[in-house]
């Protein structure tokens, strides 16, 4: 497992040194731009705000993660979750706030489950739900959102409704044929022996965590820098007085953007020209979809799952986030 983590984030870690080492650099001309520029200033400000708030929730959430991989196996789990599948969906989706974590660590705990005798739907319950419903997220939300702590709460029934529904669906329609066995053993293997091997396996689990999360995070944080300065304010208006355009714009962005779970409400909050519904929707949606879910869930468990999984989850998503809203935040 170990040996599997680190191949996976040496790519993300070349890109981070690469850009770490260039921002040195060019530090001084860099700063010397910015100043020059106040729509850069402005673009600075932003990114940097989203950046320094969303990093302690993410460092806290990938510890966890890591504490999680280490030493909590897939069996312990499974002996939780009782024999009537429909009623294990329920167990999945609420026992799951106790593997705070983003997506990057639910697709293999969910594929171990798999792996385990798990019912496909009660595992998918958990991919969907862990990083969605976990303390960690919540708190953040309510963090990122402290004059509509309201949010917290819309975001928790969205997408915990969300995991519900996909799971007891997939149990109806769901075919074992779809979904294929992870090609690596080491996915479904049992916990290192020993102290020092579940502490090797955290700590590593928490750096790959990390180190992927982060550059999700950037990217985030950069792209919401760039809207506040290049998008005109015109745009946003016309946007806010069509909720269903603003619905569906926010549910793309989250599929593109990919953003970390522990994260992502520090960027929607900081696109406060916008109803407080569309952006519950983009929090709904994004733990539950994105180019980063589909590319790590095709590897995971194949093309054929990927290809019904995400629309699937994508459509119950929307659907479940819009109600949240309209109950928790209203139409605004």
């Amino acid at each position: 497992m170990p040996e599997l983590l680190a191949k996976r984030s040496f790519p993300a870690v070349t890109v981070l040194v690469v850009v770490v080492c260039a921002t040195i650099v060019a530090a001084r001309p860099l700063a010397a731009g910015i100043d020059a520029r106040p729509e850069l200033r402005t673009a600075a400000t932003v990114f940097v705000g989203i950046f320094v708030q969303a990093t302690p929730f993410l460092v806290l959430g990938v510890l966890v993660s890591g504490a999680i991989a280490g030493f909590v196996s897939a069996d312990a789990l499974r002996r939780v979750l009782p024999r009537r599948r429909a009623a294990a969906v329920v167990v999945a989706g609420v026992s799951s706030a106790a593997l705070p974590g983003c997506e990057c660590s639910a697709v293999p705990v969910a594929g171990r489950l798999r792996d385990r005798g798990v019912p496909d739907g009660v595992a998918l319950t958990f991919l969907l739900a862990a990083p969605a419903v976990n303390p960690v997220v919540i708190i953040a939300t309510a963090v990122a959102f402290p004059q509509a702590p309201i949010m917290a709460a819309a975001r928790l029934a969205g997408s915990l409704t969300t995991a519900l529904i996909v799971g007891w669906f997939w149990l109806l329609v769901g075919r074992p044929e779809w979904i294929r066995r992870p090609p690596d053993a080491a996915l479904a293997g049992a916990l290192p022996a020993g102290v020092r091997g579940k502490l090797a396996l955290a700590g590593e689990t928490a750096r790959h965590d990390l180190v992927e999360s982060a550059a999700y995070l950037a990217a985030g944080a950069a792209l919401a820098a760039a809207l506040h300065v290049l998008v005109p304010a015109s745009w946003i208006d016309h946007l806010s007085g069509n909720m269903v355009l603003t619905i569906g714009v926010m549910a793309a962005l989250a599929v593109i953007m990919a953003l970390c779970s522990e994260a992502d409400a520090f960027v929607a909050a900081s696109l406060n020209a916008l109803p407080l519904l569309p952006r519950l929707v983009f929090l709904v949606v994004g733990p539950a979809v994105d180019l980063k879910l589909m590319a790590m869930q095709t590897g995971v468990f194949g093309r054929r799952f990927v290809a019904r999984f995400a629309p699937l989850c994508l459509v119950v998503a929307v659907g479940c986030g819009t109600a949240a809203g309209a109950l928790f935040v209203g139409w605004r």
